[in-house]
């Protein structure tokens, strides 16, 4: 019974893992010279082949039952959380840096947050402890964020001189860029964070993640194809070798698209979609490991005290979501619900 109740925590960290790894991958792939808008076609094609024979074999009754009203609502979200939210993602990691846009998807906390108060999915009660922890976790991560993009500090170099993709942050040619990047990483978020929200309204309609997964990412992979032919039709920057572009490619289609989708949609589905959004401070956390073994960039101290912030503002919101949940349980043992037969009585 303990380890199903674990199992929330543990995909939601594997996500992390693999967004991590992403964060890595696009930038080494971008920085190869790579056009962000073919990236992520191609990215969405491969999650397709691998996630539709899978979905028509376990989920062939629920796909045949799909309503079109729910196929538009799959279209749409797709076009929000994936193909507009990952190319404008994208952009904002090739202007940036890979740990810049692990650090931007701690605002996700914040925006998810956002938006699920206004749709009533979350609520925040000030006078008790675990509304106090949800408020202040949220502080911390905006400050944690703050300390990234405004203080470096000194910069540690990195504790491994070969690396296996060579890339510099000091590619970034000018601080307008620098800062357009953000604007973008940002934007990027606040798409995900609706996204997120809309995700668990419509897995309450009783479809599963799995066919939700799929659908989204082949309604991307169309949408992407659309955007990337019509802005780039050279045909040379479509092809791929057996160098950084097909790795990321391969890895972002599989491991991303397939595994860590599916699991987001899945906790989302189990622990509503705040608990899914407070776990991306660990993705910072795994992109700075990354960026010492697998690029060539070192970390500055301000990275270390925003991520340690961040980190902090995780455990503080899981800490308040946990509470808010054994206080409703104490509620229902000491306050049971009417059984039937007494419900029916009064009611006559």
């Amino acid at each position: 019974m303990r380890m199903d109740s674990n199992k929330p925590y543990l995909a939601a960290i594997l996500c992390q893992i693999a967004f991590a790894g992403m964060s890595l991958l696009s930038k080494a792939a971008f920085a190869s010279g790579m056009n962000v808008y073919i990236f992520l076609f191609y990215r969405q094609a491969v999650g397709t082949l691998f996630l539709l024979p899978i979905t028509i074999f376990f989920k062939r009754q629920e796909i045949a039952g799909l309503s079109v009203g729910v196929v538009f609502k799959i279209f749409m979200q797709a076009s929000l959380g994936f193909t507009l939210a990952l190319n404008v993602y994208g952009l904002g990691v090739k202007y940036t840096s890979a740990t810049l846009g692990a650090a931007a998807f701690n605002c996700l906390p914040v925006t998810t947050f956002f938006f699920a108060l206004i749709f009533r999915m979350e609520e925040v009660k000030i006078r008790k402890a675990s509304g106090m922890a949800k408020v202040g976790g949220i502080i911390v991560c905006i400050a944690g964020v703050a300390v990234l993009a405004f203080y470096r500090g000194p910069y540690i170099k990195p504790f491994f001189h070969y690396h296996l993709f060579e890339t510099h942050e000091s590619h970034v040619s000018s601080p307008k860029t620098w800062i357009f990047g953000c604007f973008l990483l940002l934007f990027a978020c606040i798409s995900w964070g609706l996204w997120f929200v809309l995700q668990a309204l419509i897995l309450k309609t009783g479809s599963s993640p799995l066919v939700l997964t799929c659908g989204q990412t082949l309604s991307s992979a169309l949408q992407s194809f659309v955007v990337a032919i019509a802005v780039e039709r050279n045909t040379s920057e479509w092809q791929l070798g057996w160098n950084i572009r097909l790795v990321s490619v391969l890895y972002c289609g599989t491991f991303v698209i397939c595994i860590a989708n599916f699991l987001s949609s899945w906790v989302i589905k189990k622990k509503g979609p705040v608990f899914q959004a407070v776990t991306t401070p660990l993705n910072l956390i795994f992109t700075l490991i990354g960026s010492q073994l697998l690029l060539n960039d070192g970390v500055s101290l301000g990275s270390g005290i925003g991520a340690m912030l961040l980190v902090l503002s995780l455990y503080s919101v899981l800490w308040g979501k946990r509470k808010e949940m054994s206080c409703s349980d104490e509620e229902t043992k000491n306050h049971p619900s009417v059984p039937p037969e007494k419900e029916t009585l009064d009611h006559i």
